[in-house]
Formats: structure tokens, C-alpha cells, sequence
């Protein structure tokens, strides 16, 4: 089993209120592990600390044999360049065009010229399956497209890992579909290892290798989409039920 992240009893606390209660993951080199579970159960929090913009109280979150809580802020920086990010609400700057975007993390830390960035944004933009946006705002831009500039983006470094909050929340279904169609085929395409934290079970089902369950700050749960859906388990078959009863009723 070829883990390229062990997170082990990762513990975190704001206040009195302890979010992460001792997560124990392991995420399998070029595998999709999708992180599902109740609002406030603390799956965003978890997301932070893989990419190091939080610090647990406890616990260990080894990359590639190299546990991130121990290191310094340039070691993180360092480490983070393995990563791309698809923040929830894709966290465009509204004052830059798409390819100035899309390019930003080339421009502020890699020596290429204007062209090659070009070049780079271009190849990411046709993966993505957006042509000739460059130029456009994103204040122009519709949701979906939002998110895949922000996707374009993530991909830019060609990390080796993606993490995305909450892909297709604002979503319609249709387009919930699109993202979801090219998650799975960046995973195939590229053999990135990805991370999705979703509450859209249907989104789940589309992109996972595997299902992680968190529920009062742990992992609850890890296996196959298959084995999440025919479990017997009480907390997870009330969960399932939660999630349909939510998803009929809109």
C-alpha cells in the first residue's frame, strides 16, 4: 500500500470545542479519497491542515515521509508545492483577467517569461475545457466556469496532489455533473492524488476510488464507495437517509 499521506491521531481544538477529536487517514499515491460526513464535523478543518494552513494541537501529517507539523514555515511553503487547491467559492481575484489568475502562481515563484507562463495557461485552460477565456474577468465568468479557472489554476504548478472544498456546492445539477466528469478524468489523465471534502453523496459516488466518513471529529469509516453504500452500520445508514431526505426534499 503506497500511502503519500499518514495522518495519525491529528487533534485540534478552537476554544472548548474540539473539532478534530484523534483522525487517523491514510491517502493512497494516485487514488480518489473522498471525505464525506455532517455540517461541522470537521472535514474543511482537516483539508487546512493537509496543506498546512492550519497547526494541529496533536498528532502527526506525514507527506511523503515527511511529517509537515515539524517544520518551519519555508518547509511548509516548500512542501505546499506538491498541492493544488480548489477553494470552495474558487477564490478568483476579481481584479486580475483569467489567464493573470491562472498564471499567478508561475509569475510570483518560478523565473519563466511572460510566454511561457502563456503557453502554460493556455495547456491548463484546454484540460480544463475552456478555450479563448483568457482575457475575460471573472466578475464575467458564470459558476461553473469560475471553478474551472480556479481548477485551470490549481493545476498550473502540476501539483501531485489536488484538494478540493466543497467542488460543486452552488452548483446546477448538470453542471455539478461537468465538474464532477472532470475531477474523475484529471485523476485518470494525470494520476494526480486527490482529496474531496463533499456533502453531495452523488458527487461521492461519481469521483471516489475510496469513501472516508468522518463523525464526531474522527474517521468513522473507509472503504469503497460500494461497502459505504451497503453498509448496515446505524451511523452511516442514518447519515445515507439524512443526505436522500435532503437532496428529495429541494
Amino acid at each position: 500500500m503506497n500511502s503519500i499521506i499518514e495522518i495519525k491521531n491529528l487533534k485540534k481544538k478552537f476554544g472548548q470545542k474540539e473539532v478534530l477529536c484523534g483522525v487517523n487517514l491514510n491517502v493512497i499515491k494516485a487514488e480518489t479519497l473522498v471525505i464525506v460526513g455532517p455540517s461541522g464535523c470537521g472535514k474543511s478543518v482537516l483539508l487546512k491542515h493537509i496543506i498546512g494552513l492550519m497547526k494541529p494541537d496533536e498528532g502527526e501529517i506525514i507527506i511523503e515521509g515527511k511529517d509537515i507539523v515539524k517544520m518551519n514555515q519555508k518547509e511548509i511553503y516548500t512542501i505546499r508545492e506538491k498541492f493544488g487547491f480548489q477553494f470552495q467559492g474558487s477564490a478568483l481575484f476579481d481584479s486580475m483577467n483569467v489567464e493573470e489568475n491562472v498564471g499567478l502562481a508561475l509569475k510570483e515563484n518560478t523565473f519563466m517569461t511572460q510566454k511561457e507562463i502563456s503557453n502554460i495557461v493556455d495547456e491548463k485552460l484546454e484540460i480544463v475545457g475552456l478555450h479563448g477565456v483568457q482575457k475575460i474577468m471573472p466578475a464575467d465568468l458564470s459558476g461553473g466556469m469560475k471553478k474551472r479557472v480556479a481548477l485551470a489554476r490549481s493545476l498550473a504548478t502540476n501539483p501531485e496532489i489536488i484538494l478540493y472544498d466543497e467542488p460543486t456546492t452552488g452548483l446546477d445539477p448538470i453542471m455539478s455533473d461537468n465538474i464532477d466528469e472532470l475531477i474523475k478524468e484529471l485523476s485518470d489523465r494525470l494520476k494526480v492524488t486527490s482529496i474531496v471534502v463533499t456533502h453531495d453523496i452523488f458527487s461521492a459516488y461519481a469521483v471516489a476510488d475510496k469513501v472516508a466518513m468522518m463523525h464526531q471529529g474522527k474517521i468513522y469509516f473507509v472503504g469503497t464507495p460500494t461497502e459505504f453504500t451497503n453498509s448496515k452500520d446505524r451511523i452511516i445508514t442514518q447519515f445515507l437517509a439524512r443526505t436522500n431526505k435532503n437532496v428529495n426534499s429541494k
